[in-house]
């Protein structure tokens, strides 16, 4: 079969694909041909095209495709006669992976917290908080931000601010508050620096305080310390510790959401640590599972007031996502993986930055670590009503629709859909990353003005 024809038979199968799956899909809008075989931060399709993969399963796959010490770890495993499923039963991989995920807790908080293994989805840990915070408080109200993103089932959906998600759904969880965050390129208080921050610390203590604010007090605030959908847009540090004082003075749980910024991605293990703050719980997912479906909600034990059965989920006993999960905390601490995503975030960063100067329509460069956005503006002199440059999704869409067809790919979120986000495996080569900003810049080129 010569490739011509080839490539018409995978594309004619994407079609029929397309025809017989939901409408819901996302990532298959961009990734338009069969993948097949992946290796590192590559992979290719079923016609041998090569890839440079920026996504990295939105986050999941922390050491790249098929690293040879996970795959010999599973293999290893699938020999050994042990089981692939024990629902919340004690298993040998489950109580080793349950002490190494204590341990790599920062500031001895796991010596006195607690693990919820939940379903194979970060949306059923963020659940997981919801009705443990509620139950352990005996409180009804949640506190979320705007931009957030903690999931798609009914309750996380929620306290996410997405509004085109939302929308369509009538009757989503009731008495969730949000309050804006301190998104620094767009000030929702017209205020920068730090300036915005006390204005946002003081609107925060002052509604959650104030008997007349309508808010009754919550049960509990979750926040992402670096919000990955909502546009790689990471809360200043003292942001962070001020919200963390308020929840203290006010005695209201505070949850880290490190479901993508966990693990290293922010150039710390996790991106809570750049604030040195102390959360309440800590939800994970993506990376803590090697690649493999593995969701943990790790909270202070004094909040375990839950009856037996309060919470499940039949693949909380996935032994091999255990397997995965356990050789990539191996790897982080073998391979240095939390300084290197700090390196090569500062390369991608400066390398990005280098762009902004050259393009006009680049209007911020932002991250933390191998987890940065790129805004795409129409002009830094139209402005929306806000008096903000004007978000461009539709030229990110394009750019990152033609960084794929060149070998690239990344994914947009944000406001508009016009932030291009970057969050490559924290393995991936400096060699690499170089190749896939000459094809972002490539690509820009067709678009420049000068």
């Amino acid at each position: 079969m010569n490739k011509h024809v080839k490539e018409a038979k995978i594309a004619s199968e994407w079609v029929l694909q397309s025809h017989v799956e939901s409408n819901a899909r996302t990532y298959a809008r961009t990734v338009n041909f069969s993948i097949s075989k992946g290796d590192g931060s590559l992979f290719y399709d079923d016609s041998n095209n090569r890839y440079i993969d920026c996504l990295a399963g939105a986050g999941t796959l922390a050491t790249g495709h098929n690293h040879p010490v996970i795959i010999e770890r599973l293999k290893q495993y699938l020999d050994s006669g042990q089981i692939l499923h024990g629902l919340d039963m004690l298993t040998p991989i489950k109580r080793e992976f349950t002490k190494a995920i204590l341990e790599v807790l920062p500031y001895q908080l796991g010596e006195r917290f607690k693990l919820q293994f939940c379903g194979p989805t970060g949306s059923d840990a963020v659940e997981a908080s919801i009705k443990l915070f509620k139950t352990a408080t005996g409180r009804r109200t949640v506190v979320s931000f705007h931009g957030a993103y903690h999931g798609m089932t009914a309750g996380s959906l929620a306290l996410t601010g997405n509004l085109n998600a939302k929308s369509p759904i009538a009757s989503l969880m009731s008495d969730v508050h949000f309050f804006p965050y301190p998104y620094s390129y767009r000030s929702p208080y017209g205020a920068q620096g730090e300036e915005m921050v006390d204005i946002s610390l003081h609107h925060i203590r002052s509604s959650l305080s104030d008997p007349e604010s309508g808010i009754t007090k919550p049960a509990a605030v979750i926040v992402e310390a670096i919000q990955g959908e909502g546009g790689c847009i990471p809360a200043p540090d003292r942001w962070l510790r001020g919200l963390r004082d308020i929840c203290t003075e006010l005695d209201i749980p505070l949850i880290l959401d490190e479901i993508q910024s966990g693990f290293a991605r922010s150039g710390k293990m996790f991106a809570f640590e750049h604030a040195g703050i102390k959360p309440d719980a800590i939800l994970l997912s993506k990376a803590v599972g090697g690649g493999l479906p593995m969701a943990l909600m790790a909270f202070d034990g004094k909040y375990d007031k839950w009856l037996p059965g309060a919470h499940t989920g039949t693949f909380r006993g996935n032994q091999l996502g255990m397997v995965a999960g356990l050789a990539t905390l191996d790897l982080l601490s073998d391979l240095r993986l939390v300084e290197e995503a700090a390196r090569k975030g500062l390369l991608l960063k400066n390398e990005l930055l280098k762009l902004k100067n050259k393009y006009s329509f680049i209007g911020d460069v932002r991250g933390r670590g191998l987890m940065v956005g790129v805004e795409i503006i129409r002009s830094p002199r139209m402005l929306d009503d806000n008096r903000n440059p004007m978000a461009d999704g539709e030229l990110a869409n394009v750019i990152k629709q033609r960084c794929f067809d060149r070998g690239l790919l990344i994914e947009s979120g944000g406001r508009s859909g016009a932030v291009l986000r970057f969050l490559p495996a924290l393995t991936i080569e400096d060699e690499l990353l170089l190749e896939a900003l000459a094809i972002l810049d490539s690509v820009m080129m067709d678009f420049y003005v000068s």
